[in-house]
């Protein structure tokens, strides 16, 4: 019988957060003896916001550049029950979001 996959999705702004989680990810798998790939780093989404300073348009037009990033880690770990729920036990920091998807 083929072992199935959960695929594991950290999503957020500061990459040093991410990779905390991931790293304790990684070392609940590597307790627990389950095969696991990653964590992969998908492409960084830039967000891009340029507003004027001046809220009238009077004076010099002097503008405002603001962006955000949004990181992206996947890792896939073999859907073990006993893994599975010490994955979700891992702390996990304000300003990150976790997705995990179970194979159907």
């Amino acid at each position: 019988m083929r072992a199935e996959k959960a695929r594991i999705l950290l999503i957020g702004k500061d990459p040093v957060k991410i990779d905390k989680v991931c790293n304790e990810i990684i070392s609940v798998t590597e307790k627990t003896g389950v095969d696991f790939a990653g964590p992969i780093p998908l492409p960084t989404k830039k967000m891009k916001i340029t507003t004027m300073k001046s809220p009238d348009g009077e004076g010099t037009s002097t503008w405002e550049r603001w962006e955000m990033r949004i990181h992206k880690r996947v890792i896939d770990v073999e859907a073990d029950e006993r893994s599975l729920r010490q994955i979700m036990r891992v702390q996990v920091p304000d300003g990150v979001h976790i997705e995990i998807e179970l194979p159907r």
